[in-house]
């Protein structure tokens, strides 16, 4: 699953067009590298998002392309807050 769809899928960021905006601005990371809206992402991937002034940290747990509003959050952890 692309990134920015990732992210808008488990509700890290609202709006998909915000999360490929963020992406291409370089304020989210994977692995450590700014990586594009079209990454793939995988489990186990270390996703940082640097919106607002503190970074979150967070690691892939599950890849789904559909989340109810209760478990978009079974599908990361947070490793950095």
């Amino acid at each position: 699953m692309r990134l920015d769809k990732y992210l808008k899928v488990t509700r890290l960021i609202k709006r998909r067009t915000v999360a490929n905006e963020a992406c291409d601005a370089g304020r989210i990371l994977v692995n450590d590298k700014v990586a594009r809206a079209s990454y793939e992402v995988k489990e186990n991937d270390v996703i940082t998002i640097n919106m607002g002034m503190k970074p979150v940290k967070v690691k892939v747990l599950k890849v789904s392309e559909y989340a109810t509003k209760e478990n978009a959050s079974t599908h990361y952890t947070v490793v950095e807050d």
